[in-house]
């Protein structure tokens, strides 16, 4: 192992010793200034859990969540040096955690709230011109494909994810109710937006993605969905600004 590696690794690791002939400016060794360094990055990197994960970091505690940040850090070491992505496995990291097993819908609210910082960050892009939709004939207009902003994301969980980060964020927000929850991501502004979708959604949503016709993925959609109407997840995209192109 290097020099680069031992230093790498006892930095993320308090268990682990100062790498040997480690010195100091005055070239001394460097145990306690190093140990204050490795604090400050642990420190760090905890306080960036939860800056990233604040309505797991509610559901947990702040110091079960310092706790789980410690596990975190050592199982998974950040690979790159932009805070904004770490904890990019914190979902996984968390569902396969035995002692959280009871808690079974940690890792998708945690995704849910990637999905949001991911969004924030996403590349910009120039929305559709929405009075253009409205002067389509019917069938042009359902012969189209659409294309989507970098900032548009779509969540798909057996969990009540989007009540469950509802009520942790806005006090008014009614108790969750036991249910599978798909959710949208848009970006009008400069924060990201989580809204629920109506059953069929996800599914349309992604039929598009993958470059159906509005027809096809609404005709698809409909047989599996008898009462989806394609207005509800199409009026969150205009909203969302999430539309950025419209072809045949």
């Amino acid at each position: 192992m290097s020099r680069e590696d031992q230093f790498t690794r006892a930095i993320l690791d308090a268990r682990l010793p100062v790498p040997e002939g480690l010195l100091d400016g005055a070239d001394l060794p460097a145990g306690r200034r190093f140990s204050v360094y490795r604090n400050n990055v642990a420190v760090s990197l905890t306080e960036a859990l939860h800056q990233g994960f604040p309505v797991i970091t509610k559901l947990l505690g702040p110091e079960n969540m310092d706790g789980l940040a410690a596990l975190y850090l050592r199982a998974q070491p950040p690979t790159s040096p932009l805070m904004m992505q770490y904890g990019e496995g914190f979902p996984d990291f968390l569902e396969g955690l035995e002692q959280l097993s009871h808690l079974g819908y940690l890792g998708d609210v945690a995704r849910l709230e990637l999905a949001l910082r991911r969004s924030y960050h996403a590349a910009d892009a120039p929305p559709l011109d929405t009075l253009h939709l409205g002067t389509l004939p019917p069938d042009e207009l359902m012969a189209s494909r659409l294309s989507f902003a970098p900032a548009m994301a779509v969540l798909r969980s057996p969990w009540p994810i989007h009540a469950i980060w509802a009520y942790n964020t806005h006090p008014a927000a009614p108790k969750p109710i036991a249910r599978a929850e798909d959710v949208l991501i848009t970006r009008p502004e400069f924060d990201p937006i989580p809204q629920p979708l109506p059953p069929g959604g996800a599914d349309w949503i992604a039929r598009l993605q993958a470059g159906e016709t509005l027809g096809s993925a609404t005709e698809a959609v409909t047989s599996d969905f008898p009462d989806f109407d394609l207005s509800a997840p199409l009026a969150l995209l205009i909203e969302g600004l999430a539309l950025t192109d419209l072809s045949q």
